[in-house]
C-alpha cells in the first residue's frame, strides 16, 4: 500500500511533469501516477517488504521467550559386576532444571530485535524512494523522447516543404539538379533521424514498464516543458534532517547500542539450577536432588565484544557526519544543475526559438523568390531543430535534477494547481 510519504512523492512528482494529480488520463496513455501504482504493487523488492518484517517480527518474538525448562532422566549402577550386574544395583534419577536468566540480558536481546524491526521499516521507506525515483527518470526518458520526436516531425515537414520548393525551382530552371537532390537528402536523413527516435521511445518505454513487469503501454502523458516554481537551497538543505538516508543513522544508532548494551548484558553470569528425585536401589527408597552451576570468567570473556560494540557506536557518528556531508554535495549540485538548466529552458523558449522560427520562415520566403540560397534555408532548419532539442535536454535534466532532489530530502517541493477539494494525504 502506498504510505504517506510515498503518496507525497507520487503526487510531486506528477507536479514535476505537470501532471496534475487529479486528471485522469486516456485509457491509451499512461500517466506517472499509474506507473508509481503498478510499480508500488508488482515490484519484488516491494512484494518481500512483507516477508523480511515478518523474519524480523520472528525474531523478537524468539528474543522474548524466557530459558526453557530442561527434562531428563540418568540411570546410574548398571551393566557392572558384582553387585551391579545387570540392573540390580541401578539408581533411576529423574530431573528438571532451566536458566536464571539475568533481567537485563533478556531485556538488551529484545531491545536488539526491536531495534532491527525499526531500522527495517526505515530501509523500506528509502527503498520505495529510491524506487519511485528510478520510476520517474525512466517516465522521465519516455517523455523527452516523445518530445524529441515531435521536434523531429515539425522539422520533417519544414524539410518537406524545402524540397518542394526546390523540385519547383529546378522544374523552372532557377536551380540546379543539385540542389532539389541535396533537400530530398536532408528530407531523407530526418525521416531516419525520426525513425530512430521512434524505435528509442519504444525502446524507453519497455523499460519503464520493466519496473513493474508488465508490457508497454501507449504514450505518457506530461508537459516536459512546464518548469515549476522550486525553493532556494536553504530551503531544500533544512529538510535534510528528516531523509531517510539520515534516519537510517538514527536506527542504526538504535541498533548498535542495543548491541552495546547486550554485550554488558554478556558480562552477568546464568545461573544454571536442577532439581529431581534419585530412587536408590539398595534399599529401594526415594530421595530429593538439587544442583546449581555458575559459569566463571564472564566478565572477561564480554570484555573484547563490549569494546567492539562500543567502537561502533562511536563511529557511527562520524559516518553519518561524513554522509551528511556528502548529501549536502549532492544536493548542491543538483540544485546548481536546476539553476542553469531553468535558464536554459527560459531563454530559448523566450528568445532562441521565436527568432529562429521568424528566421526560418523568413528564408523560406525568401529562397522561393530567388533572394536566398537552399543552403542558407537549410543551414536555418538544422539550427531551428537543434535549439529544440537543446531545450529538451535542458527540461530533462532540470526534472531529473529535481526527481534527485526529492529522493534526498523524501518531501514534495512543488505541486500542480490541483481541485479545491484535492487535498495532501
Amino acid at each position: 500500500m502506498l504510505n504517506a510519504k510515498a503518496a507525497l512523492a507520487a503526487l510531486w512528482c506528477c507536479a514535476v511533469l505537470a501532471l496534475p494529480a487529479w486528471a485522469a488520463a486516456p485509457s491509451t496513455t499512461l500517466d506517472l501516477r499509474q506507473a508509481f501504482s503498478f510499480t508500488l504493487e508488482r515490484h519484488p523488492d516491494l512484494r518481500r517488504l512483507p516477508l523480511e518484517q515478518a523474519i524480523v517480527s520472528s525474531e523478537v518474538e524468539i528474543a522474548a521467550q524466557k530459558p526453557a525448562w530442561v527434562a531428563g532422566a540418568s540411570l546410574e549402577n548398571v551393566l557392572g559386576s558384582g553387585d551391579y550386574r545387570g540392573a540390580d544395583g541401578a539408581e533411576l534419577t529423574l530431573s528438571l532444571g532451566s536458566v536464571l536468566e539475568s533481567p537485563a540480558r533478556r531485556e538488551a536481546r529484545i531491545g536488539f530485535a526491536q531495534s532491527r524491526m525499526a531500522g527495517l521499516d526505515v530501509e523500506a521507506e528509502a527503498r520505495r524512494l529510491d524506487l519511485l525515483a528510478e520510476v520517474a527518470r525512466r517516465y522521465l526518458d519516455v517523455l523527452a523522447l516523445q518530445e524529441e520526436a515531435t521536434a523531429l516531425e515539425a522539422t520533417l515537414a519544414q524539410r518537406g516543404k524545402a524540397a518542394d520548393a526546390a523540385r519547383r525551382r529546378v522544374a523552372a530552371g532557377a536551380s540546379p539538379s543539385s540542389v532539389q537532390l541535396g533537400a530530398e537528402a536532408a528530407l531523407a536523413r530526418t525521416e531516419l533521424e525520426l525513425a530512430r527516435t521512434q524505435a528509442a521511445v519504444d525502446a524507453a518505454r519497455r523499460r519503464l514498464a520493466l519496473m513493474w513487469g508488465g508490457e508497454p503501454t501507449g504514450p505518457v502523458a506530461g508537459e516536459l516543458l512546464t518548469l515549476p516554481a522550486t525553493p532556494d537551497f536553504a530551503s531544500f538543505a533544512s529538510l535534510l534532517e528528516r531523509t531517510p538516508e539520515l534516519q537510517r543513522f538514527a536506527s542504526e544508532a538504535r541498533v548498535r547500542e542495543a548491541r552495546l548494551q547486550l554485550a554488558q548484558a554478556q558480562s552477568r553470569p546464568d545461573l544454571e539450577w536442577q532439581v529431581g528425585v534419585r530412587r536408590l536401589q539398595g534399599s529401594d527408597d526415594w530421595a530429593l536432588m538439587g544442583g546449581l552451576s555458575v559459569p566463571l570468567g564472564n566478565r572477561r570473556r564480554a570484555e573484547p565484544g563490549i569494546r567492539a560494540a562500543r567502537a561502533e557506536l562511536d563511529a557511527l557518528a562520524l559516518e553519518r557526519e561524513a554522509g551528511e556531508l556528502d548529501l549536502r554535495a549532492t544536493l548542491a549540485e543538483a540544485h546548481g544543475r536546476l539553476q542553469v538548466d531553468a535558464l536554459a529552458v527560459r531563454q530559448t523558449t523566450d528568445k532562441v526559438l521565436p527568432a529562429l522560427e521568424r528566421a526560418e520562415s523568413a528564408a523560406g520566403q525568401a529562397y522561393r523568390a530567388g533572394a536566398l540560397s537552399y543552403l542558407e534555408w537549410a543551414q536555418l532548419q538544422a539550427e531551428l531543430l537543434s535549439a529544440r532539442r537543446d531545450r529538451i535536454a535542458a527540461a530533462r535534466d532540470f526534472h531529473r535534477a529535481l526527481i534527485e532532489i526529492q529522493r534526498l530530502t523524501a518531501e514534495p517541493f512543488v505541486l500542480a494547481d490541483r481541485a479545491p477539494s484535492e487535498t495532501t494525504p
